[in-house]
């Protein structure tokens, strides 16, 4: 079957052309991803977890349906859910982020049979809207149609994932069919490696949010510019054959070849050769997706990271110079050079599987490269971190934001899988550095510097996060105390009189209040929708100190510090739990909780009647509900007909304490206490408001 590879074109043609191109790529990947999983000999077979850092299969079956409603939910393109149950527990776990809950313990699956069934309906949704949805071109940032796209090229990634779940899956879980095309060119010889002249160039990437050819992700957008001098790339992408001859010289064997991280990897998994290869009888052999081959030495190998590093210092022995991974930016001037997006390669599904290193070539004046792009992903060794001017997109804030870590590393070039926007020159992909995503690797001679560090220290440069930074750790203003430790504080008289094993901090932003908490209970759960604010929590927990800056006038900024050691918190970190969730949708999981305290959170909530109706069953008797508000009640945040209160209904006022009454009838309101707070702008603007503290007692 020939899959169409390509990305939507945003600006040409009519309304009616991109629906029907949008439709053609939205049926293509879901039945790709309805192929995919029909590999799997039964469909009990769905709740194997191949690997012990993700999820079962069946949380990736319903998970990309679930992302479509959310996002679209988020969107306020769709009014209702299709099913909340399955719209929290598909909703999170792509990567093994410190807020991804894999404890499969905590969730009853749906079978496959109802999750099958969810996903049609999902299908069904998403075909009316692109029938339906207004939209003009050309297709931005702004569109609704984008968040349709945003809902496609998110499952092509998951179908490349899943691929690699389903590789590392048990083959007797999997039919034997070839449903995909396989190309058999395997050989017991392979070519040998050389470096060329890789012309130096400038790399300029400049993509704009508001006027886009293809759909991209936030990481990609913005300007980027490098000057890059001549250097020298490998021929072929490192084989099979070629990285024998470090297995064969006891490579994994010799821990001083593997960086620091690499040697903890090495001791925790003891390996001794790719993942993918399975040794026999002394023989080796090649783990593709769902078959096994005589190990084929022409073909690219797949490995991590580390493993490929390590190849690297073994082969700069041999050779008696240093090769290294290429750079981010070196990859750019290889492609430049080669013209790569001019040329044929094995990518976009034209087959099942990798292909000979010398097949697909990429010509030159100083000679022939192959797999440019396609075949495998290439390791770089440069962390993903972002552009001039990066911002997050509203509707998908968590994209890139929480791998700005150092412990994420860009590949490029695409797979023999990759689809959409993952074979566009300016995808920025990158994946934790022990991860397997069908990814190998070429080694560069460079005298070219590079980045292998984003910074000695933690930087938010996000000015609303750095904004909340400064809110929640930084400097009093006007004598008015520090909201999330005043609040605690206040608090504390109620505490003494309730058990204190368990508080939730829902819509804890940057995380100042749950490390307040802390002190007082014994564990506490941070959760807010917006992974950029947890992922301050996170960072604070993990490193040293977090530098943000703060905006002093125009484009003058002051740079500024807080560590938890510096606040007294270093003690209590540990006490401390961040996730990632919908105040809306809570998964069930979040439940007994000797308190949960709610910081002016609910007149931002879509739908806060949802919150109220189902926080109650959350709280163990006697135990608190706390909720802090201005009641600033906007439509940006809320729609009207949602409001708790602000609004006239019957000729009379009705205000947002008084539906809390008569919502909270299980409760006994102890009190309700003005906290002021103040939110530092700029040098010369400050937010002065003033939130009302109602304390609930749930009734035994």
């Amino acid at each position: 079957m020939n899959y169409n590879k390509q990305s939507v074109n945003l600006i040409t043609g009519t309304i009616e052309e991109k629906r029907e191109e949008i439709k053609k790529q939205f049926l293509q990947t879901y039945e790709l991803d309805e192929k995919l999983f029909g590999l799997l000999k039964e469909k009990d077979f769905i709740y194997e977890q191949p690997n012990t850092l993700r999820h079962p299969l069946i949380f990736y079956y319903g998970h990309t349906a679930t992302f479509f409603v959310n996002k679209l939910i988020l969107a306020n393109i769709l009014k209702d859910r299709v099913n909340e149950q399955y719209e929290s527990i598909f909703a999170i776990g792509v990567d093994e982020m410190s807020w991804d809950d894999l404890n499969h313990k905590h969730y009853t699956w749906p079978t496959y049979k109802q999750t099958k069934a969810y996903r049609d309906e999902v299908k069904q949704i998403v075909l009316d809207l692109i029938d339906n949805i207004e939209f003009t071109l050309p297709i931005n940032w702004d569109s609704p149609m984008w968040i349709i796209l945003m809902g496609i090229e998110h499952e092509n990634i998951h179908i490349e994932t899943s691929s690699v779940l389903l590789r590392e899956l048990d083959i007797k879980f999997l039919k034997e069919d070839e449903i995909f095309t396989y190309v058999n060119k395997g050989s017991e010889t392979y070519p040998k490696n050389e470096l060329i002249n890789v012309k130096g160039s400038t790399v300029l990437l400049e993509k704009d949010r508001s006027n886009p050819i293809y759909y991209g992700w936030d990481n990609e957008f913005s300007f980027h510019k490098a000057e890059i001098k001549d250097f020298q790339a490998s021929k072929y992408l490192v084989s099979n054959g070629e990285f024998l001859e470090f297995v064969k010289e006891g490579g994994y064997n010799k821990p001083e070849l593997f960086t620091e991280e690499g040697k903890e990897w090495l001791d925790f998994t003891q390996a001794k050769h790719p993942t993918f290869w399975i040794k026999k009888e002394g023989k080796y052999f090649l783990r593709e997706i769902n078959r096994e081959v005589p190990l084929p030495l022409n073909y690219p190998v797949d490995i991590n990271i580390y493993e490929a590093e390590a190849f690297c210092h073994f082969k700069s022995q041999k050779l008696g110079f240093e090769v290294r991974l290429p750079s981010e930016d070196e990859y750019y001037a290889l492609y430049e050079f080669t013209k790569a997006g001019q040329n044929e390669a094995n990518i976009g599904l034209k087959q099942f599987n990798q292909s000979p290193v010398d097949k697909y070539v990429f010509k030159t004046s100083n000679g022939d490269f192959y797999d440019v792009i396609g075949n495998v992903w290439q390791w770089s060794l440069t962390p993903i971190y972002p552009f001039d001017d990066f911002i997050t997109h509203p509707i998908y804030d968590d994209f890139t934001t929480p791998t700005f870590d150092d412990r994420h590393a860009l590949m490029k070039g695409g797979s023999f899988i990759s689809l959409g926007n993952e074979t566009l020159r300016e995808a920025r992909y990158a994946f934790r550095k022990h991860f397997f995503q069908h990814a190998g690797f070429r080694y560069v001679k460079s005298s070219n510097s590079f980045r292998t560090k984003l910074n000695d220290n933690v930087y938010e440069t996000d000015e609303i996060i750095a904004q909340y930074c400064e809110f929640h750790y930084g400097s009093e203003n006007f004598g008015i105390k520090n909201f999330c430790v005043n609040s605690v504080e206040l608090l504390k008289p109620y505490i003494k009189n309730i058990k204190t094993a368990k508080a939730l901090d829902l819509g804890c932003s940057v995380g100042r209040s749950t490390f307040e908490l802390a002190k007082e209970f014994d564990e506490v759960v941070g959760i807010d929708f917006s992974a950029n604010f947890i992922n301050v929590g996170v960072k604070l927990k993990t490193y040293d100190n977090l530098i943000y800056k703060v905006k002093k006038e125009g484009e003058i900024f002051e740079e500024k510090s807080v560590s938890l050691d510096s606040l007294g918190l270093e003690d209590i970190k540990n006490k401390v739990t961040f996730m990632q969730g919908d105040a809306c949708n809570l998964k069930d999981i979040y439940t007994g909780f000797d308190l949960i305290f709610c910081s002016n959170l609910i007149d931002r909530l879509y739908y806060p009647q949802k919150f109220l109706d189902d926080i109650p069953s959350r709280v163990n008797d006697n135990g608190l509900l706390v909720l802090l508000s201005p009641y600033t009640w906007l439509e940006d945040y809320t729609p009207k007909e949602n409001w708790l209160g602000g609004y006239m209904k019957d000729n009379k006022e009705v205000y947002t304490l008084d539906t809390l009454k008569e919502n909270l009838s299980d409760f006994e309101l102890l009190e309700t206490i003005d906290v002021p707070f103040v939110i530092k702008e700029t040098s010369r603007k400050y937010q002065h408001t003033i939130s009302q503290m109602s304390i609930w007692k749930k009734k035994a």
